[in-house]
């Protein structure tokens, strides 16, 4: 229509125009409009939320034929309308939680530019915040990785896992990044121990070097073969999958009703007291274990009987440091 309305060397009846607009529409969508909507977009394009567009209706005879005022307005030459400023700024704020990560730093360049550029520079006012961790120690790490996978390099590391007094080397092929719970994890190949589902804290590694190493790619579907499966990062090996049946309290019944703890959250049973009896299908882990402990007295167990008892016996151990 704006291509219609800035040709001053031919009238574009409403015929004219819906037939330019399907024109376009069909050959690229398969499918165009009908008149009503035509006369939708032509008020939209007319007001401040679309492109205040300065235009003509003119009579000729008993019809009219639409043109712009000026000759040389365009939308292409518009100033954004506030709708797209507000999209826009929207956007840049969820640009700005990369800031600080390696391989975003055009992000600390492209958004001074596009606030200046744009008009937002007094504009500050953050409405959007997004869970991180600012002083995380992996953070350094996740380029080298990230740059490993995507180039099908294999690494030596050196990590300081929490078990052992004294840093190792281990000979890895990583396969995908993870964050989890504001920590990140490399998932891959330990070549000595082959396993192929080793996972490491990007918080524990003490360096990394590059080998000269053939890489062993891996055929895992990451997102149904293995995260699917389980709450975290963790897959313990040679455990099948369990119906884990939770017991919430009906203060947070809503909750997880709204916010399911996993993809398999079975539709709620609800009990006369108002409680909500749900079931997850997962591999059980310790980020299952650390998940259900974290909803304290509000959830109960019902079943498998192995969780259960774990858990009771977790309980149990925070119970005597505070009865002693």
């Amino acid at each position: 229509m704006d291509r219609c309305f800035s040709n001053f060397g031919r009238k574009y009846y409403w015929e004219d125009l819906l037939e330019a607009v399907n024109k376009v529409l069909v050959d690229s969508i398969g499918s165009g409009i009908a008149r009503t909507q035509l006369y939708k977009d032509i008020s939209f394009m007319e007001s401040e939320a679309g492109f205040s567009i300065p235009l003509e209706k003119l009579r000729d005879g008993r019809r009219v034929y639409y043109r712009y005022e000026d000759k040389n307005f365009s939308i292409k030459n518009s100033p954004l309308s506030s709708i797209e400023a507000d999209n826009i700024k929207s956007a840049l704020l969820v640009l700005s939680r990369f800031k600080g990560l390696p391989q975003f730093e055009w992000v600390n360049e492209l958004i001074p530019v596009l606030n200046d550029k744009l008009g937002f520079a007094n504009d500050s006012k953050q409405v959007i915040y997004f869970d991180s961790n600012v002083d995380y120690s992996g953070i350094k790490y996740i380029e080298p990785l990230f740059n490993a996978i995507t180039s099908n390099r294999v690494l030596e590391i050196e990590y300081q896992d929490f078990k052992n007094p004294l840093p190792y080397k281990v000979v890895f092929h990583p396969y995908v990044l993870k964050q989890y719970n504001n920590r990140w994890f490399v998932l891959g190949l330990n070549e000595e121990l082959k396993k192929p589902l080793w996972n490491l804290a990007l918080d524990r590694i003490q360096s990394i070097n590059e080998l000269q190493y053939p890489y062993k790619t891996s055929d895992i579907d990451w997102d149904d073969d293995y995260f699917y499966d389980i709450i975290g990062v963790t897959r313990i090996q040679d455990v099948d999958i369990q119906e884990v049946v939770l017991q919430f309290s009906s203060e947070l019944a809503p909750y997880i009703q709204t916010k399911p703890i996993h993809p398999t959250q079975s539709k709620p049973k609800f009990l006369e007291s108002g409680e909500m009896v749900i079931s997850i299908k997962v591999i059980p882990n310790y980020e299952l274990e650390r998940l259900i402990l974290s909803y304290g007295e509000r959830v109960k167990v019902i079943s498998p009987t192995s969780i259960q008892e774990s858990i009771h016996s977790r309980i149990q151990a925070m119970n005597s440091l505070y009865l002693g």
